[in-house]
């Protein structure tokens, strides 16, 4: 049992995710285990690791995997602690699968959706997706996830993270309420409001996790390694709406912190 099964996150930690609004687990699941997902992703698109010259596309998507695998490398022991500390005791449903995974291949070709932005989460009925919304109590996110299930360097497309960004997202909100701001008026100025952040790189061995605020500026980038990177981006879903009578956790800190608001 590692570390951070015994203990979850320390509260240097959990500052860490409050200030840069995200926080990476290492170990958070087994390598052999994200080995088995590999090879169930693997089938599932009908591709092979031994045959690059099917690698023809530069990403290749796939929905929710909800095989006991996948199950249970979402729910490990350490998870569910961090969930716990991030996202509010009780707060949390436990995930029953897990999705979208972003598959990205060594290629030349533009993927085409390397763009900076926040993951929406509401309103996700409306035909257009740039009308989807998030609003300043994230409705319908708990957290971002980063799950990877692949050794992940700086050359094999790591998801690009601006840190504390989620601040700035939150001050942005704030004025729009309950009704939130839908992705096209978010991204209207290609969020230039968080272009001065720091970017880090959301690289590491197959088992890590990153652990992200919802309103966390980020961007997918070209893969130019040799080796294809297997990632989920699933969302934690809160267990109900946002309730002011309850002690902020440290998702509520970030944003009530953020707006000038008593945390």
């Amino acid at each position: 049992m590692g570390k951070s099964e015994r203990i979850g996150l320390t509260p240097g930690q959990v500052q860490t995710f409050i200030d840069d609004g995200f926080v990476r687990i290492d170990n958070a699941f087994s390598t052999g285990l994200a080995a088995r997902c590999r090879d169930a992703l693997w089938a599932e698109i009908g591709l092979s690791p031994d045959q690059p010259g099917g690698w023809t596309r530069p990403v290749v998507r796939v929905g929710c995997m909800a095989s006991p695998l996948f199950i249970e490398a979402a729910n490990t022991p350490a998870l569910h602690r961090a969930y716990h500390q991030l996202a509010g005791e009780g707060r949390w449903l436990a995930p029953g699968g897990l999705g979208t995974f972003p598959i990205r291949f060594p290629s030349r070709t533009p993927p085409g959706d390397d763009g900076w932005h926040v993951d929406v989460s509401f309103g996700t009925e409306h035909p257009d997706f740039m009308e989807w919304r998030v609003n300043v109590t994230s409705r319908g996110r708990a957290l971002l996830m980063l799950f990877l299930f692949s050794d992940v360097g700086s050359d094999d497309a790591p998801t690009r993270i601006r840190k504390g960004s989620h601040a700035t997202i939150a001050r942005e909100l704030l004025p729009y309420g309950d009704a939130g701001a839908t992705l096209r008026q978010l991204s209207a100025d290609g969020y230039a409001s968080t272009a001065g952040c720091a970017v880090e790189l959301a690289t590491g061995a197959a088992g890590t996790v990153y652990l992200c605020h919802p309103f966390l500026v980020h961007a997918a980038q070209p893969h130019r390694g040799t080796r294809p990177r297997f990632m989920a981006q699933p969302p934690l879903i809160p267990s109900g709406a946002f309730d002011p009578a309850l002690p902020p956790s440290p998702v509520q800190v970030a944003i009530r912190r953020a707006c000038g608001l008593p945390w």
